[in-house]
């Protein structure tokens, strides 16, 4: 795919193609109702070529290339390692390194990497058509045109794998068996994955929104008052040692700021989900156990934000806001108009990934 899109030209034409549909999309829901043949037609043939199309263009980039591909060239560096008959050394995420070492005996590094784009996209498709059957698109868009989607597609892969797997998991949550072995798949890959395994765990125990909403405000202040107190006790917790090191990095002197871009953006499927809740009186046990699985991974954010490389830790909610947001809106009409309201959704979601790359990267 590098050669037929230039690898310095890649995020640009994930986000010009993202703004085009998103547009496209939103005049659509302009002249049609949303259960219109013509629509059903189009949101199928956009969603699947999304699908497809992502994940040749994620699999396949240049995966030597300096071109924003992130952690891409370590990836290679150990795949390459690893064909050439190097042992595994290090077991923390052994069945991330299993699987590496098992595809680099059968298979070459661009297969392998498609290989992890299928499992890094597919489980956002499955989760959206499970829940959503006809309408399933405006969710996997949702996730496609996320702030943090491109990112973990060519640069954290382990961890976009592993938030993903945990996806499909939820796809099953009627087969708690099957539920639980794509958990400890995504667990196996990366460790942190276990934050948003527990708090849906614990949304079985207790699942009131009105309480986690409240937790998640408290841990604003508590942050602001009490940041590097949070990120030594988080740090001296057991973690993996070099999630240790991200949170034990911005505990020091050189302390990076309280990032409230970010926390506005995380406000978005908090807003929402009391929106829905309390406003649009929305009732759904499973979007309650949802949004407060968001709410407690969020707020650990939160309260570490000031560490370095916090955005790893932000990822563990990010990758389910599109899914937060969307749920409701594609389960029952919440609004008179609603296909049009929902086309506003998907554009004022979209806004902030487009806002980022034209301020930050344009």
């Amino acid at each position: 795919m590098n050669n037929i899109i230039p690898s310095a030209n890649y995020y640009e034409t994930y986000i010009y193609l993202c703004l085009f549909i998103v547009l496209f999309t939103f005049i659509h829901a302009l002249i049609l109702k949303i259960s219109d043949t013509k629509n059903i037609i189009y949101i199928n043939t956009v969603g699947y070529f999304l699908l497809f199309f992502f994940i040749i263009l994620i699999g396949q980039r240049e995966i030597t290339s300096r071109y924003g591909f992130g952690d891409t060239a370590n990836y290679y560096k150990a795949f390459k390692a690893f064909s050439l008959g190097e042992p595994i050394k290090d077991a923390r995420d052994l069945g991330w390194d299993l699987f590496m070492k098992i595809s680099a005996t059968i298979v070459t590094a661009h297969t392998f990497f498609t290989i992890c784009a299928f499992l890094y996209i597919y489980p956002m498709y499955k989760i959206s058509k499970q829940l959503f059957q006809e309408y399933w698109y405006y969710c996997f868009f949702a996730f496609i045109i996320s702030f943090s989607f491109y990112t973990y597609g060519v640069n954290g892969v382990r961890n976009g794998v592993a938030a993903s797997l945990f996806l499909w998991g939820l796809a099953y949550r009627k087969n708690k068996v099957i539920m639980a072995l794509f958990f400890i798949w995504g667990a196996m890959f990366h460790k942190t994955i276990m934050l948003p395994i527990l708090a849906y765990l614990i949304t079985y125990i207790y699942n009131n929104p009105k309480f986690y909403l409240k937790g998640w405000l408290i841990c604003i202040p508590l942050s602001l008052a009490m940041g590097s107190f949070w990120i030594s006790l988080f740090a001296g917790l057991g973690f993996d040692g070099r999630l240790s090191g991200y949170l034990a990095g911005g505990a020091g002197g050189g302390v990076p700021r309280f990032r409230w871009d970010f926390l506005f953006y995380s406000f978005f499927a908090v807003f929402a989900g009391w929106y829905y809740i309390y406003k649009k009186k929305f009732k759904d046990n499973f979007y309650n156990q949802l949004l407060n699985t968001y709410l407690i991974c969020n707020g650990f954010w939160v309260l570490v934000i000031r560490a370095n490389f916090s955005n790893r830790f932000a990822y563990l909610s990010w990758f389910m806001m599109a899914i937060v947001i969307f749920y409701p809106l594609l389960k029952q009409p919440l609004f008179k108009n609603h296909h049009l309201m929902l086309a506003k959704i998907l554009v004022a979601y979209s806004s902030f990934t487009f806002l980022m790359y034209f301020v930050y990267y344009g």
